[in-house]
């Protein structure tokens, strides 16, 4: 049972084993090239995903950044609208205490006063009395 082995030096001699040789050394070549070109692709997409990243964190900045000024109006808005319904309550009470100071006045003397429903603008704000016209006012007008 003799095996045949070939001998090392026997490529350098036989162009059978020499054709063989060389498309493996082709196939290596163009393994490795191949290869380079996955390597560089590869880095080229984790640096495109290392941009998008950086990006993405500058517009979620940003958009925090929104929604802090958006949520810092709104809290001032809130606090103005505060102030404007203690205004609405306060001028309602004067205006029920002025109306039944009327009422006495009409009773006392016998003569006819007209006297206006007081609206509640508080419940029904789409029920105003008159026609809706800018209204300047500000809080520091309301102290005695």
């Amino acid at each position: 049972m003799a095996t045949m082995q070939r001998p090392a030096s026997s490529s350098d001699s036989d162009p059978r084993y020499a054709n063989v040789d060389e498309r493996k050394r082709k196939r290596m070549l163009s393994n490795r090239e191949s290869a380079r070109r996955s390597r560089i692709r590869k880095q080229k997409q984790l640096e495109d995903l290392v941009n998008e990243v950086s990006a993405l964190q500058k517009d979620n900045g940003q958009l925090s950044e929104k929604i802090n000024i958006a949520t810092q109006r709104y809290m001032e808005m809130e606090n103005a609208n505060n102030v404007l319904r203690a205004q609405a309550m306060e001028l309602t009470e004067r205006l029920r205490s002025l109306n039944s100071v009327l009422h006495i006045v009409e009773e006392v003397s016998g003569f006819a006063v007209d006297i206006p429903e007081i609206p509640d603008p508080l419940m029904k704000p789409w029920h105003l009395p008159c026609p809706i016209q800018p209204i300047m006012a500000s809080a520091d007008m309301f102290e005695c």
